[in-house]
C-alpha cells in the first residue's frame, strides 16, 4: 500500500513538472521568443542604417574636390562615430533583452550603479584614454593615414578610436597605443612635407660648380612631369652646410605635397649620383687626409698636364692618383 501511494506521488510530481515545463516552453516560444527576435532584429537594423550612413558620408566627402587631410579627418570621425554607436546599440539591447529572460532590471541598476563608481576608480586609465582620444579628434592632432611619432613609436596611423590608436611602421610592425599615453604628437604629414638630402663631396671639387650641379639636377626632376604635381616650390640649396676632413657636405632641401616626398627624393639622389660620377667629383670621405701639401702637388700636377695639352687633350689629374710626398699627416715632416 505505502508502495502504491509512493509510486502515485512519483507519478503526479513528474506529470506536474512535465505540464509546468510544457506552459513555460509555450509561454516563452509565444511571449518572449518573439520578443527577442524583435530585438535582435531592431538592434541589426540600427547597425545597418549606422553604417550605411557612415560609408555615405564617406563617400560624398571621398568624391568633393576636399583636401586629403580634410578626408582623412572624415574617416576618422567616422569610425569611432561607428564603434560608439554599435557599443550604445549592444548596450541598449542587452537592457531590452534582460527583462524578457526574467531579470529585474532595478536591483541589477542599482548594483551596476554601485558597482561602476568601483570599476570607475579602478578603471581610471580607461577613462583617461577615452578623454585623450577625445580631445585628440577635437584638436584635430593626426587622422588615419598620417605618419606620426607618439609615445616613443613612429608610422601610419591605421586605426583610431577613443581608447587606443593603431600605429604600423616602415617594416610592419603593428603598434597598439592608448591614448592616455599620447602627449606629444609629431605630424609628419600635415600641410606639406620636406625632404633633405645631404651630398657628401670630396673636399677638391670646387663648391661653386658642385652647387651649379647640384641645381642643374635637383630642378631637372622637379621639371619631369612625373614628379613636378608634387613639388610645392623649387627646390633649395643651403651651400656648404659642414666640412668633415675631406668631406663636405651639400644639402639640398625638396618641399613637396605631404607623405609624397619619396619618390622624388629617390629620383634625384639617383640623378645626383650618375651627374657626380660623370663630371669626375668624388664622393667626400671624413677619413680621407687631404693635407696643403697634397692640394699643392695636385694644382701643379695639373698646370703640367695643361701645358703638355696639345699631346694630352682634355687630361685631367685624379687626386686620389697624385703622387706621394710622403708627408707625415700628423707632424707635417717630409
Amino acid at each position: 500500500m505505502w508502495i502504491e501511494m509512493l509510486m502515485l506521488g512519483r507519478r503526479e510530481f513528474f506529470e506536474g513538472l512535465g505540464d509546468k515545463y510544457v506552459m513555460d516552453l509555450q509561454e516563452f516560444l509565444h511571449e518572449k521568443l518573439p520578443k527577442l527576435i524583435l530585438v535582435a532584429l531592431l538592434g541589426w537594423v540600427l547597425m545597418w542604417v549606422l553604417r550605411l550612413v557612415t560609408d555615405h558620408i564617406l563617400r560624398i566627402t571621398e568624391r568633393q574636390p576636399s583636401s586629403v587631410g580634410h578626408t582623412a579627418q572624415v574617416r576618422t570621425l567616422l569610425s569611432v562615430i561607428r564603434a560608439t554607436g554599435v557599443g550604445v546599440i549592444v548596450f541598449l539591447a542587452v537592457l531590452q533583452v534582460l527583462p524578457v529572460l526574467g531579470f529585474n532590471l532595478g536591483p541589477l541598476l542599482t548594483s551596476a550603479g554601485v558597482a561602476g563608481v568601483a570599476i570607475g576608480l579602478a578603471a581610471q586609465n580607461i577613462v583617461r584614454d577615452c578623454f585623450n582620444g577625445f580631445l585628440i579628434l577635437i584638436d584635430d592632432q593626426f587622422n588615419v593615414g598620417d605618419v606620426v611619432r607618439v609615445a616613443g613609436v613612429s608610422g601610419t596611423v591605421e586605426t583610431m578610436t577613443l581608447r587606443r590608436t593603431q600605429v604600423r611602421d616602415a617594416d610592419g610592425t603593428l603598434y597598439i597605443v592608448p591614448n592616455s599615453q599620447i602627449t606629444t604628437v609629431a605630424n609628419l604629414t600635415r600641410d606639406f612635407s620636406v625632404a633633405t638630402i645631404n651630398v657628401s663631396v670630396d673636399f677638391s671639387a670646387n663648391p661653386d660648380e658642385v652647387m651649379a650641379l647640384l641645381k642643374d639636377v635637383a630642378m631637372s626632376v622637379r621639371n619631369d612631369p612625373a614628379y613636378k604635381d608634387v613639388y610645392l616650390a623649387d627646390p633649395v640649396l643651403l651651400g656648404v652646410d659642414s666640412i668633415r676632413g675631406s668631406q663636405v657636405i651639400y644639402p639640398v632641401q625638396l618641399k613637396t605635397k605631404a607623405n609624397q616626398q619619396w619618390a622624388a627624393q629617390r629620383e634625384t639622389q639617383r640623378r645626383i649620383a650618375l651627374a657626380l660620377e660623370e663630371k669626375g667629383i668624388l664622393p667626400g670621405d671624413p677619413n680621407r687626409i687631404y693635407t696643403r701639401a697634397q692640394s699643392t702637388e695636385h694644382r701643379a700636377q695639373e698646370n703640367r698636364l695643361a701645358g703638355a695639352g696639345a699631346e694630352h687633350e682634355g687630361a685631367k689629374a685624379d687626386p686620389t692618383a697624385a703622387k706621394s710626398t710622403e708627408v707625415n699627416p700628423f707632424t707635417g715632416e717630409q
